[in-house]
């Protein structure tokens, strides 16, 4: 006697794969991306300083992510790689945001409907433009769909009511240090209505594509610079010009000069979790 075979239909299988990838992400600690005056600000709350939320892929354009760290550093190893070969291939105008992310889109999409699993990641790809009118912020979900935001960002964790009051107090033209103030201040807060917590620069990993720099705009931010723009007695709104200085690959200041393809990191575990 043969046994018949499980059947599952489509739209439940679809939900399924939704729900469980919906529910990885939740569990990881919030991104915010966000424009600033002079550029692109992206704020994590992690304190790993191995496991990057936030990488370079190019020169004017940038990679958050949140969720399984192996699936999405495999993710921006791609991109990378897709980068680098259609600069070489074509010009270096010719790597965009949107070439990007239809790319990204393409791959979350098959893996999300043909495989066994699918990604358990959000992700953002920025670039930067000569003026913020030309800014682009593109966000993709673990299905392959892409959004198209302006000015902010929110995803992972308690990412809907940050973009609910990133909607009220975000407005155009804020300076580095408001924009970094009010992300930290968003991402300490509990979604339970619980006490705030203070996050502290060394909880943080902070980045930013800083349209004032030439070729490659984007920088990390960290040690006394960051503590200096979160400070309240000293709301510095740049980097002293001592410090805009590409320093060692190890360093977490202003520049970074770290290659873009470094090596897939094996873990899966979620950096600040």
């Amino acid at each position: 006697m043969t046994s018949m075979p499980f059947y599952v239909s489509p739209e439940q299988l679809m939900k399924d794969r939704a729900d469980y990838a919906r529910k990885g992400i939740a569990r990881g600690r919030s991104v915010v991306v966000l424009g600033y005056d002079k550029g692109i600000a992206f704020v994590a709350e992690n304190p790993s300083r191995a496991l990057h939320k936030v990488s370079e892929i190019y020169d004017r354009i940038a990679f958050a992510a949140v969720g399984k760290y192996n699936e999405f550093e495999n993710l921006r190893v791609a991109g990378v790689r897709y980068a680098d070969l259609r600069g070489y291939s074509y010009d270096r105008i010719d790597v965009t945001a949107r070439g990007l992310a239809n790319a990204y889109a393409q791959t979350l999409g098959t893996v999300f409907t043909q495989e066994s699993k699918p990604y358990e990641v959000e992700i953002v790809v920025a670039e930067v433009g000569a003026v913020s009118d030309d800014d682009q912020i593109y966000r993709l979900t673990y299905d392959g769909s892409v959004a198209d935001e302006r000015g902010f960002v929110a995803m992972g964790g308690a990412a809907e009511p940050i973009d609910a009051a990133l909607k009220d107090r975000w407005t155009p033209g804020m300076s580095l240090a408001d924009v970094l103030s009010l992300a930290v201040e968003l991402l300490g807060q509990d979604p339970a209505g619980g006490a705030p917590r203070q996050l502290t620069a060394a909880q943080l990993e902070v980045a930013v594509l800083d349209r004032e720099r030439p070729r490659r705009t984007f920088r990390r931010i960290g040690g006394t610079l960051l503590t200096a723009l979160l400070s309240k007695d000293d709301p510095t709104h740049d980097a002293p010009h001592e410090d805009d200085v590409r320093p060692g690959p190890h360093d977490t200041l202003t520049g970074d000069t770290s290659p873009r393809d470094e090596s897939t990191n094996p873990q899966t575990q979620r950096p600040g979790d």
